[in-house]
């Protein structure tokens, strides 16, 4: 799984957080690359649920 289509199954809008914390998203994606996707999940989900609220998937209804 790329960590854009990680992002987005956490309803994480992976253009908006890597344009306004592009720092962040590579140190990021970087880990995402070197772990499993549940590691990086039970590593990151307290901060995952922060960026969650700040940049959430607009979905279409």
């Amino acid at each position: 799984m790329e960590f854009d289509q990680y992002l987005i199954s956490k309803n994480i809008a992976p253009d908006a957080f890597h344009n306004i914390e592009s720092n962040l998203y590579a140190v990021w994606e970087s880990a995402f690359k070197q772990m499993h996707e549940n590691s990086f999940t039970e590593q990151y989900k307290f901060q995952l649920n922060k960026i969650r609220r700040k940049y959430p998937l607009k979905t279409e209804f």
